[in-house]
């Protein structure tokens, strides 16, 4: 009885991670709906429409993919928006980046490594 268990529970578990080999993790791709929701509608950046945050958002991107250093990143963001708070910059960034460019995500990790605001 103890070896029909255990062929039992070996070919269960076969079956699962052989299905596992089939299910593939999503491919990373833009979400603008999401971006906007949370930065357009979100008070202190003042976007005068959904075309001038999603503008934005991508200009973010495209500094990210041109390996912008994250502090000057962090700044150019405050400058635009005339605060000095970082999280109302960080917060932006990390939107564009998760939202807009998922692939540009591991290049803002790398970026920002280090990094502290203070």
């Amino acid at each position: 009885m103890k070896s029909l268990v255990g062929v039992l529970s070996v070919g269960v578990m076969s079956g699962v991670v052989a299905a596992g080999a089939l299910v593939s993790p999503p491919a990373a791709n833009a979400d603008t709906v999401a971006y906007l929701v949370n930065v357009h509608v979100r008070p202190g950046y003042n976007f005068p429409n959904a075309e001038a945050a999603i503008g934005y958002g991508q200009s973010i991107c495209d500094r990210v993919s041109a390996k912008m250093g994250y502090s000057e990143l962090v700044d150019q963001v405050k400058a635009d928006f005339h605060t000095t708070d970082y999280y109302q910059a960080g917060y932006l960034i990390n939107q564009a980046v998760n939202e807009l460019c998922p692939a540009q995500i591991w290049q803002l990790r790398q970026s920002a490594a280090g990094y502290t605001p203070f």
